[in-house]
């Protein structure tokens, strides 16, 4: 069974180590952005990024608590868990993200519109990303109602148009996605965010080339 993987010892140490007490909100869902970026897109050692995601999830669900389970704080704990389910893969794989998917409809029930669209596009991606039936839960249909809502509520989101782009290649729906996807590549920096952004657009970058080789094909 196949997850694909979409989704340092300072790093790990301050992970392990952050305070009891919650901070700021917005400095704690900082804190874990950053983190989540350095993990997803820095580290290239296996067993270090292992446990540093596992670290990152454990820290992910404290603040979580701490901060009474609110909307932005659910999602994402659901995307450290989808990232450590895909960095981890194997038999546990699968019991991830069947969790990671209720913290997001937990937190969709709590706040639909948070973190613009951000629960769209994360549930759009669980869905197209995990096994169907008798597998998983994925659906294709629902990756794409989904999906084309995160659109909708970000519609120059650098994550929602990556992912809509994403889900249109493996749809074979290359035109589509190219253009999905070069306008992803347009979205506006998130000044907060460099690293996720820079890897973000790597991402989006791989993925045209293969549409072009796949329009090549066709020609």
């Amino acid at each position: 069974m196949m997850i694909r993987k979409h989704i340092v010892a300072a790093l790990m140490a301050c992970a392990v180590a952050a305070p009891s007490f919650a901070g700021a909100p917005a400095d704690d869902l900082l804190s874990l952005q950053h983190d989540w970026a350095q993990i997803k897109y820095k580290m290239t050692d296996k067993d270090a990024q292992e446990e540093a995601i596992e670290a990152l999830a454990a820290r992910a669900n404290q603040l979580s608590d701490e901060h009474d389970r609110k909307a932005e704080f659910l999602v994402w704990q659901a995307i450290v868990l989808s990232t450590q389910a895909g960095i981890d893969g194997g038999l546990g794989a699968l019991g991830k993200v069947k969790e990671a998917r209720k913290l997001l409809e937990e937190a969709e029930k709590a706040d639909p519109d948070a973190l613009d669209g951000a629960i769209a596009t994360s549930l759009g991606s669980l869905y197209y990303q995990v096994p169907g039936w008798p597998i998983g839960f994925g659906s294709k249909k629902k990756a794409r109602k989904y999906l084309t809502k995160a659109v909708a509520a970000n519609p120059d989101g650098i994550d929602s148009n990556f992912f809509y782009g994403d889900f249109l290649v493996e749809k074979g729906e290359y035109e589509q996605a190219r253009e999905v996807l070069l306008h992803a590549l347009d979205a506006p920096a998130r000044p907060d965010r460099p690293l996720a952004d820079a890897g973000r657009k790597e991402e989006i970058k791989a993925l045209l080339e293969k549409i072009e080789s796949k329009l090549g094909k066709r020609s």
